[in-house]
């Protein structure tokens, strides 16, 4: 079930395994962390490969096609289980179609597994993953991203299940119908105020928690609003965890976590995988951005009015 997951996770990454902590002899720092590493179960709850894939099919087997990971970086990493985001674009809650969109996604990653039988296969259980482990293989696991794929609909939410979806993200960039989203901080007129819909999750919204619970999917806080997460943490019944987030102590980003909120993530026996990326962890690379955004502030208002009729072309400029 979820929960044994979540547990399993957090216990795998804490204690990477019941590994004998003495060095050999003559073994020096680098190779006993390498043999630690080796010996551990190392997942990544949040990769953005499919979106790739989508634009352009190619071999996950050759080095480099896609920018982000593939199969010789897997296994050079010791990487044991990577989960691979359903990525369901904002615009789908806006649009329609995003129920559809997080199908496609969840058959493009098991055709990923299915291209690749002798490196890659495909898991929905912690069990899954340790066979993986033991047979020499990558275990391919789906997390969707953004809570709007369900279609406010717990029915789409439990099939999601049965096609092996073992996390969903309960938002993006958006506030969707049941839960507040930390909102879009790269849009040029990002205002965290527009993204307070609901004062963090609705009734639905604990519903939505409270079946994952049932069915045993794991709850993914990242890119929730701060009431949203605190919401979360009070109904849900399980550990609860961040896929892609950081500490808001290092980089003031809305989606970054507090140090009272990684704790009370950790009180509840869950887990804040850190994302890597520059802003997310410097402040100052942040404050460059926000610099940018401020001077180009006049001709984003230009652009703005001289195609106002013509959202497209708007957004292009």
């Amino acid at each position: 079930c979820g929960y044994s997951l979540a547990i399993s996770i957090t216990l795998r990454l804490a204690m990477a395994r019941a590994v004998d902590a003495a060095s050999l002899p003559g073994e020096d720092l680098k190779e006993k962390a390498l043999r630690l590493h080796r010996g551990a179960i190392v997942v990544d709850t949040h990769e953005d490969v499919p979106e790739q894939l989508e634009k352009e099919w190619v071999d996950l087997g050759v080095r480099g096609p896609t920018g982000h990971v593939d199969i010789p970086r897997w296994k050079e990493g010791g990487v044991t289980a990577p989960f691979l985001a359903a990525y369901v674009n904002a615009d789908y809650a806006k649009s329609g179609g995003s129920a559809k969109k997080a199908l496609e996604f969840v058959d493009l990653i098991h055709r990923i597994a299915d291209a690749h039988p002798k490196d890659l296969v495909f898991a929905d259980s912690v069990a899954g993953i340790r066979q993986a482990k033991k047979d020499g293989k990558i275990a391919i696991l789906i997390g969707i991203e953004g809570g709007h794929a369900i279609e406010d609909s717990l029915g789409a939410l439990s099939s999601f299940y049965r096609l092996g979806v073992r996390y969903m993200t309960l938002t993006h960039t958006n506030s969707n119908d049941w839960a507040d989203s930390s909102g879009s901080f790269w849009s040029l007129d990002f205002d965290p105020a527009k993204y307070r819909v609901h004062d963090g999750l609705t009734d639905f919204g604990r519903e939505v928690v409270l079946e994952m619970n049932r069915l045993g999917m794991l709850v993914d806080i990242s890119h929730v609003g701060d009431k949203t997460l605190a919401d979360v943490l009070a109904v849900s019944k399980a550990p609860v965890f961040a896929s892609h987030s950081s500490c808001r102590a290092l980089s003031s980003l809305p989606r970054n976590m507090t140090d009272d909120q990684i704790r009370a993530v950790a009180a509840k026996g869950g887990v804040v995988m850190v994302n890597v990326s520059s802003m997310f962890l410097d402040q100052k690379s942040l404050d460059g951005f926000v610099a940018a955004r401020k001077a180009l502030a006049p001709k984003i208002a230009e652009a703005r009015e001289r195609f106002k009729d013509d959202e497209k072309k708007r957004d292009t400029e």
